[in-house]
């Protein structure tokens, strides 16, 4: 195991110290290993400080450091480290380090992206192999060994009485909006919307052609979308027809997250144990489907990625001189075609929040569903803990086909859940299909 480090700025590795946005960190890394370390905690930064660790500029004229994290703390949305160089390792050439760049698990296009990388691969022993030595003393140094997931603390429930009596003694109520939401397998689901998921490899699967998405599926159904007046309502529905978005769903009912906690994809997730997810919040926090907020934050789908990654965020600069950037200025385009009256002068860390938005009960589903959502701006992180906004709390989840037994009995199935006739025939016939062994039971 070893962590690769890559800024774009020269001269920053000069410093000993460094600011990485969060949504930068453990991209390009293996799936187990990011959902194991997603969680800054204790125990988490003492593995990522007991790694030795890449220190690279983006391109491949630099040359590599090696050297060690010192200390990793927690800034708003940013993460600060200090580091140290190994003297006993000499910088080495990119060029040396090439012909092994995918035995390190170095993908070409990832050295031109500024981003925190966690790989597993054993470092010293592939730059040995290359005639570059490690005395014994920095061997044993170093932790190679792969991270685990800590092991969670969270209440459990096995039944749906259990899971009422353990929400109605929640404080999180007072004063506050509460919503839920449901995960079938807790060691794999992370609080993130389908827009920014990764394959097994760390590489994002569909966020950089956002703007591509949400164009190629109005041109293909735009007779579902002419009664949408906001680019929101039309990700709402795009998110209905599961369509990849930049909306988490969450839901006011807690039963329907238990429901979505025990019904699972197949027989991997019926093996693990499911979760809700509790989030509360200030009720003035919450913003309805016209907020201006959630235009600025909804109408980033329409911009391309190259354009988003133009946006400078410097929190020196004047939020006039903000929006004059142009990629802002075509922003503010797309809000002014659903509100005329909207004045230009976009707040820069609105682009980056995480919003809680109630929209247009626009199809049985949503009602159904009590739906709500979570709008993520430009490269925001739901911090897995919870943030100053949005405290968080959890709920393990097992038994869970006893439990879908159980909420069927209060009529919350496939049938209720999925308010389709489709889903409605699917549940019924499931439901009445002959089963050989009740029938011997009725006999007997």
């Amino acid at each position: 195991m070893y962590n690769l480090l890559v800024t774009a700025r020269e001269g920053d590795w000069d410093k000993g110290h460094y600011e990485f946005d969060k949504s930068r960190i453990l991209e390009y890394t293996n799936e187990k290993i990011a959902f194991a370390l997603k969680d800054l905690t204790s125990s988490n930064i003492d593995k990522l400080k007991s790694y030795p660790t890449v220190f690279a500029y983006e391109g491949e004229n630099s040359d590599f450091r090696i050297g060690s994290l010192q200390s990793i703390k927690e800034r708003g949305r940013n993460i600060l480290i200090e580091f140290e160089f190994r003297e006993d390792i000499p910088p080495i050439s990119f060029e040396k380090i090439k012909p092994i760049a995918s035995l390190l698990d170095i993908r070409s296009w990832e050295m031109n992206r500024t981003h925190w990388a966690v790989k597993e691969e054993n470092l010293f022993e592939r730059l040995q192999k290359i005639g570059i030595s490690v005395n014994e003393t920095t061997l044993k140094k170093f932790n190679q060994g792969r991270p685990t997931a800590d092991k969670s603390k969270t209440p459990k429930v096995t039944t749906v009485q259990g899971f009422i009596a353990k929400v109605l003694t929640l404080k999180e109520r007072n004063g506050n909006e509460v919503f839920y939401r449901g995960h079938p397998n807790k060691k794999k689901y992370k609080l993130e919307p389908s827009l920014f998921r990764r394959d097994e490899d760390g590489n994002y699967l569909y966020k950089d052609n956002e703007h591509v998405l949400y164009r190629e599926l109005l041109v293909s159904n735009s007779a579902d979308f002419q009664s949408d007046v906001y680019t929101l309502d039309s990700l709402v529905r795009m998110q209905h027809y599961s369509l990849p978005t930049r909306l988490l769903d969450i839901t006011s009912n807690p039963l329907i997250a238990l429901y979505f906690a025990c019904k699972s994809a197949g027989k991997e997730e019926d093996e693990e144990e499911g979760e809700v997810i509790v989030f509360s919040m200030n009720r003035k926090d919450v913003k309805y489907f016209d907020s201006d907020v959630a235009s600025c934050v909804a109408n980033l789908a329409r911009l391309p990625q190259t354009e988003k990654n133009e946006i400078d965020f410097d929190e020196d600069s004047l939020e006039d001189s903000f929006n004059k950037q142009p990629a802002v200025k075509r922003l503010l385009h797309f809000i002014r075609e659903e509100k005329p009256f909207f004045e230009p002068n976009i707040i820069p860390n609105d682009l980056r929040k995480i919003i809680c938005v109630k929209g247009k009960q626009s199809n049985d589903r949503i009602s159904s569903q009590s739906g709500a959502f979570l709008l993520f701006g430009l490269d925001a992180v739901f911090d897995e803990k919870g943030t100053s906004e949005i405290k968080v709390s959890r709920i393990t989840v097992s038994n869970k086909n006893s439990i879908l037994e159980e909420l069927d009995l209060l009529n919350i199935n496939e049938s209720t859940v999925f308010p389709y006739i489709e889903n409605s025939a699917k549940y019924v016939a499931h439901k009445f299909k002959f089963d050989k062994s009740l029938q011997y039971a009725v006999e007997n």
